[in-house]
Formats: C-alpha cells, structure tokens, sequence
C-alpha cells in the first residue's frame, strides 16, 4: 500500500515540479539579500529523472528564536540545529495536501532507507501554519508518514515561525504560496545545500555521500 500511495505522490508531483521550477529559480535570486544568506555559492538546474529539481550551495544567518517540538518542549532553534548531526530540513502544515504530503514521503523514505543510521541525520520539519500546528496536531501528521526517532516536528509563535521562514528564504507571503523546498547540511559551520524542487530521497541519499561521518551521540532530552 505504502509502494501505491508513493506512485501517487510522484506522479502529482513530476507534473507540479515542471509548473514551479522557473518561478522557484526566480524567486530564489529576488529573495536570498533580503534573507541574510549568501549568492548560491555553486548553482546548477538538473534534472533528476523526470523531476526537476534545483541544487545551490548558501550560507544562511539562524535566527535565535524558540520553537516548540512535537513532543511539546520549547527549544532553541540554533541548538536543535546544531546538535553535532547533519540536518535535513523542511517547511510543512499539516492541513496541507499538496506540497507537504509529498515532501514529507520523501523525508519517509529517506529514514527507512538510512535503516538503523536513521538517528544519525537530525530530519527537521518546521510548520508554516503554527497558529493551527499545535504539538498534538503535530504528532499526528507524524504519524501519518511513520516518523522514526531523529526526525522532528516544530510550531511556536507566528512570530519565530516567519523570522525562520524568512531566514532560510522560504517565505512567500502566506502558507498557501509556499514551494517544494528542502535543505540540508552536512554539520554545523557548513554551508547549506538548497534543493527548489521536489528532492527525491535519492537525491537525499547521494548528498549524505559526501558528509563526514556523523556523531553518533544524540542529544539528550
């Protein structure tokens, strides 16, 4: 049934990506000043498969905000961040049926191929709807994609939610505009990598390839 519902998802999505890529390419240039991070240090289009998806290298400032996780505990953003693990990261509500759905199967995927390691990469997922994404909300999307420990689930204020939208250049106005985005960073004090479009967990896999090992301490809670 999971093979079904994924076939789903990606057929909706090869059609969408082909729709957004050049808004996605030229919002990314008109927003990124404005955002506090660099120019792609290294940009580049490719296509992955059939799907088209945009890879850039930036630095970005974290805000110093507080979110509250999934199990309820407010915690500092940087801190969760910066851990020791690399982050993969994106931006999702729950009452979505679109964009989120379909990143948050490949976040899914990416865990269940990662096996036991899946603790070793931080997978963060942070609500652009937070005035509706309470913890208990956030806990059943959760478990609607089979999150394993390692990947986290984030609301807070309206305030802190847009401060980090804004951050990492992935604001667009209001929850219904929001594009298919996810980042990662292989550990902190590197440089992101963006991917506009919607990143496949193939696409996920190949980047892990090139981090350095990962601490295997997790942090406590």
């Amino acid at each position: 049934m999971r093979s079904i519902i994924r076939a789903g998802y990606w057929t909706v999505a090869n059609l969408a990506s082909l729709a957004l890529v050049a808004g996605v390419a030229a919002a990314d240039g008109a927003s990124t000043q404005a955002s506090g991070g660099s120019a792609g240090m290294e940009s580049h289009a490719k296509m992955s498969g059939s799907f088209h998806v945009r890879r850039s290298l930036v630095e970005y400032i974290i805000p110093d905000v507080t979110m509250v996780r999934e199990d309820g505990k407010s915690v500092n953003l940087a801190a969760e961040l910066n851990d020791g693990r690399p982050v993969v990261l994106n931006f999702v509500y729950t009452s979505c049926t679109t964009i989120c759905p379909m990143s948050s199967q490949v976040f899914e995927q990416f865990q269940d191929d990662l096996g036991g390691a899946h603790e070793t990469v931080h997978l963060m997922s942070i609500s652009i709807d937070p005035e509706q994404d309470t913890p208990a909300r956030l806990r059943e999307y959760a478990g609607r994609f089979h999150a394993l420990k390692g990947w986290d689930h984030y609301s807070g204020t309206l305030a802190a939610s847009l401060a980090v939208q804004r951050a990492f250049n992935a604001y667009r106005g209001d929850k219904m505009s929001h594009i298919p985005l996810t980042l990662t960073r292989a550990a902190p004090g590197k440089p992101w990598v963006r991917f506009d479009g919607f990143a496949r967990a193939d696409d996920l896999l190949a980047e892990r390839k090139t981090w350095e090992p990962a601490a295997e301490a997790l942090v406590a809670r």
